[in-house]
């Protein structure tokens, strides 16, 4: 019985998506947002893709109910596993280098 129950509950873990990895949803693009957010599906994903394209990258995890069609209940769902980063490439190329020579 006890293995039986085990067993329910890892599968009730593993469909709510308790393993997602987390997403940066200011950098992943609409298939990995898709696959690693709950209640997110291509359409949507795109969407969310369409959105920061149009209106920059997200600030909060709240921004992302401002997408349409996506509700601050799927945001709850996920909040755990998203990410808020920027995606600034230029950011160590902008950090100047240390170039302090010692002389002899």
């Amino acid at each position: 019985m006890n293995r039986n129950l085990a067993a329910f509950a890892l599968a009730v873990l593993l469909s709510s998506g308790a393993f997602a990895d987390p997403v940066n949803i200011n950098t992943a693009d609409a298939r990995t947002l898709a696959k690693e957010l709950n209640g997110i599906g291509l359409s949507r994903a795109q969407a969310i893709v369409e959105y920061r394209e149009k209106n920059g990258p997200f600030k909060s995890v709240d921004d992302l109910g401002k997408v349409k069609g996506i509700g601050m209940k799927v945001v709850e769902q996920n909040r755990a596993n998203i990410r808020i980063e920027r995606n600034d490439k230029n950011k160590a190329a902008a950090k100047p280098a240390d170039k302090t020579a010692a002389s002899d």
